[in-house]
């Protein structure tokens, strides 16, 4: 059996959720703020990362938290995370180097860039070096986010090498599901997959479908 990749839960909305996820060996948590159906304000994300903080997670610990933005101004993410004390600021826009180090600096949070994959020609150690001591970690995802849709997999080890070689982990996003991430796991080496849609039911999360996906990643 190979190693298991740190699995981080997306787009959490409601408590009774989060709650039904003790016990399950996820890592991350995640609240988005950016547009999207899936979006909470601050208000309503402090009452969820407080649910968070009484789970028990992999390793018997505390998940962390992660709140995704798309392009956020400085100020913005101040005011939220006054309110929403996220572990880590998930950006997913055109954020500098230089926006990713000033978060870092000015919050004292753990920032991840997220790339879209699409067909910009741009290498993966191209996109990934610019973002080398200003990091935490890099999420690939499919472009447009949320979507659903998987990428071309065959560009998963480029990033993992780029990410290596800024000493930060790589993460997965993009379509993954219960059917498919086995699937996903046998072909790629990665160390971390995030999940969102692919565990909802309807538009909504569906404890089922998570518990399925976590337990098709740990038994591998």
């Amino acid at each position: 059996m190979t190693a298991s990749p740190r699995i981080k839960i997306c787009g959490l909305r409601d408590t009774a959720t989060i709650e039904a996820m003790n016990g399950l060996p996820f890592h991350e948590i995640g609240f988005v703020f950016a547009p999207s159906k899936r979006r909470v304000d601050a208000d309503t994300a402090a009452s969820l990362i407080d649910a968070a903080k009484q789970l028990q997670a992999a390793d018997g610990g505390t998940p962390q938290t992660v709140g995704v933005f798309v392009n956020p101004g400085i100020d913005e993410l101040e005011a939220i995370v006054a309110k929403a004390p996220i572990d880590v600021v998930q950006l997913h826009g055109q954020e500098t180097p230089e926006f990713c180090r000033l978060v870092k600096i000015s919050l004292h949070k753990k920032v991840w860039k997220v790339f879209s994959i699409g067909k910009d020609g741009i290498s993966a150690q191209e996109r990934v070096s610019a973002y080398a001591g200003t990091v935490d970690a890099i999420l690939i995802d499919t472009a447009g986010g949320g979507t659903g849709q998987t990428f071309d997999w065959q560009v998963i080890s480029a990033y993992q090498e780029a990410a290596a070689a800024i000493q930060v982990p790589l993460y997965v996003a993009g379509g993954l599901n219960p059917g498919n991430v086995e699937e996903l796991l046998a072909g790629n080496t990665v160390d971390g997959i995030d999940v969102s849609s692919g565990v909802e039911t309807d538009g909504r999360k569906d404890i089922e479908k998570i518990r399925l996906f976590v337990r098709k990643v740990i038994e591998r």
